[in-house]
C-alpha cells in the first residue's frame, strides 16, 4: 500500500514537472509552428538557444520570415542573431532591405547593417532614395539666418532662398556629409555665383542661370545625398551696398582732408605769430639802437667829432623827417 501511495506521488510530480516544462517551451513551439508554417523552418532547439543568450526569438522569428517570403533568402537567422548583438534594429533593417529590392535599389547585407550600426535611419534613407526629400537653404534651423544673403559686382545686395531637391545616396551614407553640409556648400555656392554676375539684373532677369551654376559644380561629392535640383524659391533686391561703401569712403577721405586742411592752418597760425614774435624782437632791437643815438651824438660832441652847427641841421633834418611822415601818413598822427 505504501508502494502504491509513492506511485501515486512520483505520478503527479512528473505531471506537475511536464506541465511547467510545457508551459515554458509552449512559446518557442508556437515560434517553430509559426516559422515551419511560413516555409522557413528554424528548429527549435534553436529559438531556446536564442533566449538562452538573450536575443527575443520572436523578432528574429519574424525578422526571418518577412526576409524570406519577401525573396531575400541570403539573409540567414545567424546574421539577425549577429546585428541584434551588435546593437542594430533587426526589423528595421529588414524593411529597409524589403523596401530597397522592390525599388531595385542596390543595398547589401552588410551595406544595411553598417548604416543601421552608423546610428543612421536605413529605412528612411531608402524612402528619401525612392522618394527624393526637399531641402530647404538656408533651412529654418535658429542662427542660420532667414535669406542667402549675395552682392553682385554692381553693388547691389540680393536676398534669395533656395529649395534643394535631394535623394540618399546609399553608398554614402556612411561617412558622408549631413544635410548641413548639403545646405552650407549650397550657401556658398549662390553667393560665389550671384558675386560673379555684373549687374543684380543679370540675376533677377534669369536665376535659373544661377541654380544651374550652382548645380553644375558638384556640391553633393562626399555627401549621403545626390543634388536633383537647386531652385530659387525666393529673391529680392536688398541694400545697395557699393553705393553706402563709396559715400563711406566719400566721407571718409572728406574728413581726412578737413584734417590735413586744420593742420595747414594750424601750422599757418603758428608761422604767423612766429613772426610776429621776431618781428617784436626787432623792434625791440631798434628801439634799443635808437636809445643809443643820443649818447653816441654826445660822446661826439664832447669828443669834438660833432659841431654844435652840425647837430643843428641833424635837429632839422629829423623835424623835416617826421613832418613829411606825418603828412605822408595822417592816420596814424591821428592815433
Amino acid at each position: 500500500m505504501n508502494l502504491s501511495f509513492e506511485f501515486y506521488i512520483l505520478i503527479i510530480v512528473l505531471a506537475i514537472v511536464a506541465i511547467v516544462v510545457l508551459s515554458i517551451v509552449g512559446r518557442f513551439i508556437s515560434l517553430w509552428f509559426q516559422a515551419f508554417v511560413s516555409g522557413t523552418p528554424i528548429s527549435l532547439f534553436n529559438i531556446i538557444g536564442m533566449s538562452l543568450r538573450k536575443i527575443p526569438p520572436r523578432v528574429i522569428v519574424n525578422a526571418r520570415i518577412n526576409s524570406y517570403k519577401a525573396g531575400l533568402k541570403q539573409i540567414e537567422v545567424a546574421d539577425l542573431e549577429t546585428h541584434f548583438l551588435a546593437g542594430g534594429r533587426v526589423l528595421e533593417v529588414v524593411r529597409a532591405m524589403i523596401a530597397a529590392d522592390k525599388a531595385n535599389i542596390p543595398l547589401t547585407w552588410k551595406q544595411a547593417t553598417a548604416i543601421d550600426l552608423a546610428g543612421r535611419d536605413i529605412l528612411d534613407a531608402v524612402r528619401t532614395s525612392v522618394n527624393p526629400k526637399v531641402i530647404d537653404c538656408p533651412s529654418d534651423v535658429k542662427g542660420q539666418g532667414e535669406y542667402i544673403v549675395g552682392v553682385a559686382k554692381d553693388g547691389v545686395q540680393l536676398l534669395c532662398r533656395a529649395r534643394v531637391t535631394v535623394r540618399t545616396n546609399l553608398a554614402q551614407l556612411v561617412g558622408g556629409a549631413t544635410e548641413e553640409t548639403i545646405i552650407a556648400r549650397v550657401g556658398e555656392g549662390m553667393v560665389n555665383s550671384i558675386g560673379q554676375a555684373e549687374t543684380h539684373l543679370e540675376v533677377l532677369g534669369n536665376p535659373q542661370a544661377i541654380s544651374q551654376l550652382v548645380l553644375d559644380k558638384g556640391l553633393d561629392s562626399q555627401t549621403a545625398f545626390e543634388i536633383l535640383s537647386i531652385d530659387l524659391a525666393y529673391i529680392t533686391v536688398g541694400e545697395n551696398i557699393g553705393a553706402r561703401l563709396r559715400a563711406d569712403r566719400a566721407e571718409s577721405d572728406k574728413r581726412i582732408a578737413q584734417a590735413k586742411a586744420e593742420e595747414r592752418r594750424a601750422m599757418a597760425v603758428a608761422m604767423e605769430r612766429e613772426n610776429l614774435a621776431k618781428v617784436e624782437d626787432m623792434r625791440a632791437l631798434f628801439v634799443e639802437a635808437e636809445a643809443k643815438i643820443p649818447i653816441a651824438i654826445a660822446e661826439a660832441l664832447r669828443a669834438g667829432n660833432l659841431g654844435y652847427m652840425d647837430y643843428l641841421r641833424l635837429k632839422n633834418v629829423q623835424a623835416d623827417t617826421k613832418m613829411r611822415e606825418s603828412i605822408g601818413n595822417p592816420e596814424e598822427e591821428q592815433t
